[in-house]
């Protein structure tokens, strides 16, 4: 099979159509290149040159076989490129999961952040509950997770990229929309639409909490798992609810937002996780602006800043 070289040798030569001006462009002297093109055409079994003392033509062979010379050099060097850019962290495919709610804000300013810095990675995106992560960071399905707490000690590596505090949900038009500001009290007395105690296990504990903290056993009316589907819920009148600050980005018409102020602060936390023994390049690439997206400002949400 014939070499690279032999390759840049041909290629040289026919387009420059001599072999002196061929040979200086590669930085070589005449007789070993036309050894080298000697070699390819016998290796080829083919004469993809005619010389004589005034010029070199292509035969109609070597016509078509500069096109695939060509063509393999430029491949060859692609993939070069490509594997010293994996190596650095600036190429290659990676696996995410994220959680529903990562959705309304964190996970889509990291893919922007991601396409800005590293054009020419692929990011694989996988939908689940933060067990499910686990289990498929364990089995190396993903390589990432951006999930809530807790987080089992052992082989993984963690840093929080957001934390924000659940605020009321109320349907427009309700009288406590005009409060001046609302405690765990006001929602107590309300019909109270919850979350499921698996489905959506961090967000119902959180709840919980946050009412037994203040002695308060609320009216749940509805059980439900994702957010906007509690928010529906809320828009039809069935009830309040506590949801993340994030929901803002979902816009739902007909609910309104409000802050709710408790003795007890306990931010909903989201984390980035990876397996420490995972030697996928792209890791401290994306960890680094993971990182970078969470310390800049206004990125733990604030409800002054945020809720109206």
């Amino acid at each position: 099979m014939f070499e690279l070289s032999q390759l840049r040798c041909f290629v040289a030569v026919a387009e420059e159509l001599h072999f002196g001006r061929a040979a200086q462009r590669l930085n070589m002297t005449q007789p070993p290149l036309s050894r080298q093109i000697q070699i390819l055409e016998r290796v080829l079994d083919v004469t993809l040159l005619e010389r004589s003392n005034r010029a070199v033509r292509l035969t109609p062979a070597g016509q078509r076989f500069l096109i695939d010379a060509r063509h393999l050099l430029k491949l060859a060097e692609s993939a070069a490129v490509l594997a010293r850019r994996m190596a650095a962290g600036k190429a290659g495919s990676i696996n995410v999961g994220f959680t529903a709610t990562s959705a309304y804000s964190y996970v889509p300013a990291l893919v922007a952040a991601c396409r800005r810095e590293l054009p020419d990675i692929d990011i694989s995106l996988k939908e689940m509950v933060s067990s499910d992560q686990l289990k498929r960071l364990d089995s190396g399905e993903i390589d990432v997770g951006l999930l809530r707490p807790p987080i089992p000690r052992g082989n993984l590596d963690v840093f929080r990229v957001t934390a924000e505090p659940l605020v009321a949900a109320l349907p427009a038009g309700h009288p406590l929309v005009e409060a001046a500001q609302l405690c765990l009290e006001n929602l107590a007395s309300e019909p109270f639409i919850m979350y499921q105690p698996y489905e959506a296990r961090y967000f119902h504990d959180l709840v919980v909490e946050l009412f037994s903290r203040a002695s308060l056993v609320p009216n749940y009316t509805q059980h439900l798992a994702q957010i906007h589907s509690i928010l529906a819920m809320v828009h039809s009148g069935v009830g309040v609810a506590l949801v993340p600050e994030a929901a803002l980005n979902l816009h739902f018409s007909g609910v309104v937002l409000r802050p709710v102020v408790t003795q007890w602060q306990r931010p909903a936390e989201l984390f980035f996780v990876w397996r420490g023994d995972n030697d996928n390049p792209l890791i401290p690439a994306i960890a680094g602006i993971a990182r970078d997206l969470a310390a800049q400002p206004g990125s733990i949400q604030s409800m002054d800043r945020s809720i109206q």
